[in-house]
């Protein structure tokens, strides 16, 4: 186990290498930057900005040298600079990025939403894709099918002004967007009831747009189960249906979910740029959308390889688990 640790995690560095890498590569091919966005508006603000000033705000910002040479110069210096702890000063904020992209309101709100959501989802898409399967072409099975299709087909953004229109405006029950009630200053049981109406319809969002896929999965993996010979062998000894369904088939669908935790850890921490932005939250998603708008590149790099990292140990974890919802599985 610690020897095949250990290898995954060797291969995780390269990979990671090879990831940040195309990142950089990528974001210098962007069509605007920066310097551009920055010059545009002291333009429109009646600012002449001469072939001086021009050079030297690209240079002032590491973008001077446009030729693949000056990119892979300015790779290797970003990767220099990353391995002593240095991971940038944002061009928007002009503060350390670290302590931008990990302020901990931010990355808070961010988890929260995720956590919450993460939740509800496992806790109604898995029972619901177990009944749809076991009630196969049912009304049970209609229904689940309906939640799977508003779950994949609806956008976030359609979604959230929807909820947004019918219990906010309309209704009242929650507030439109933001974390707290403009010019009130709650303490208390009264300020965490106040933060949790804010959270509300942005956790119902992304929970009810993933409980979809989730229950689609389950159901799908579910039906598979249900027809292999080992299920009817248990249901001809005479076991109890809920003993063939949860502790016979329900554990060998449990191994595609697993497959899906590789992606949950990234999602705990990478915000719903979206969800975040329909509904005025300052999370990490939010900041991360703004900063790509902008041409931030030191907080673009320094945020896809937080995540790119979240999903490298989420496929590690993903193998441990193996091990434990199957047995046949050996890890070396």
């Amino acid at each position: 186990m610690v020897k095949y640790i250990i290898k995954r995690l060797i291969i995780a560095f390269l990979l990671l290498l090879g990831v940040s890498a195309i990142l950089y590569i990528l974001l210098r091919c962007m069509p605007t930057n920066y310097v551009d966005t920055l010059i545009a508006q002291m333009a429109q603000g009646g600012a002449t900005v001469g072939d001086e000033l021009r050079k030297a705000l690209y240079e002032a910002y590491g973008l001077g040298d446009d030729t693949f040479g000056g990119w892979v110069k300015g790779y290797f210096q970003w990767l220099g600079n990353l391995f002593q702890g240095d991971f940038g000063t944002s061009f928007i904020d002009k503060s350390p990025v670290l302590g931008e992209i990990f302020k901990p309101d931010r990355i808070a709100t961010s988890f929260f939403v995720a956590f919450v959501s993460m939740i509800f989802e496992f806790l109604v898409a898995i029972p619901l894709g177990i009944t749809a399967a076991t009630h196969q072409y049912s009304i049970r099975d209609y229904v689940v099918t309906i939640f799977v299709l508003i779950g994949i087909s609806l956008p976030s953004f359609f979604f959230g002004q929807v909820l947004k229109d019918i219990f906010a405006n309309k209704l009242g029950w929650f507030p439109v967007s933001g974390m707290t009630d403009a010019g009130m200053t709650y303490t208390g049981w009264a300020a965490i009831v106040d933060y949790l109406r804010h959270m509300f319809l942005p956790i119902l969002t992304v929970c009810i747009l993933s409980i979809g896929s989730r229950m689609r999965m389950t159901r799908t993996n579910m039906l598979e189960v249900l027809n292999s010979d080992y299920i009817r062998t248990a249901r001809a000894k005479g076991l109890k249906e809920s003993i063939v369904i949860y502790k016979h088939a329900f554990r060998n669908t449990m191994i595609p979910l697993v497959t899906s935790l590789a992606g949950l850890i990234p999602s705990l921490f990478s915000g719903a740029m979206i969800t975040e932005q329909v509904f005025s939250l300052t999370g990490i998603g939010n900041y991360a959308l703004t900063a790509m708008q902008e041409g931030d590149i030191p907080v673009i790099m320094t945020y896809n390889m937080f995540l790119a990292v979240l999903s490298v140990l989420g496929v590690l974890m993903a193998d441990l688990m193996y091990a434990v919802v199957d047995p046949r599985v050996k890890l070396a």
